[in-house]
């Protein structure tokens, strides 16, 4: 059987439907309530290889921390908004479906199918 790791935030409606979409399929993945259990810089950096991402595209531009914390700069770092994010994992976008070497974010939440085995 394989893993499924779902990033996951109960109060996201994304998040909500991937998962539902997920156990009616008779999956049940490892829930990570990455808001309240924050991954490491190295997790993130490992996640945004299984996504084929930079950090900047895992950014949730939308949240006032990326205002205040002037993440807007394009000229920050990899490092840099990896910290943010480590330090403000409200800033990460949701939901993450990881399968084995592979991840995708469930935007829209039927996205999470596509990487099934």
């Amino acid at each position: 059987m394989t893993d499924l790791t779902l990033y996951h935030n109960p109060r996201c409606s994304k998040s909500r439907s991937a998962l539902q979409l997920l156990e009616a399929r008779g999956l049940t993945p490892t829930i990570v309530r990455y808001l309240e259990t924050p991954p490491s810089a190295s997790q993130l950096q490992d996640l945004l290889s299984k996504l084929g991402l930079n950090a900047r595209e895992l950014l949730r531009t939308g949240e006032d921390e990326y205002q205040a914390l002037g993440l807007v700069d394009l000229g920050l770092s990899e490092a840099q908004l990896i910290a943010a994010m480590v330090a403000h994992p409200k800033l990460i976008e949701r939901p993450i479906l990881v399968v084995d070497d592979q991840a995708v974010i469930g935007r829209p939440p039927e996205k999470v199918l596509e990487i099934l085995p």
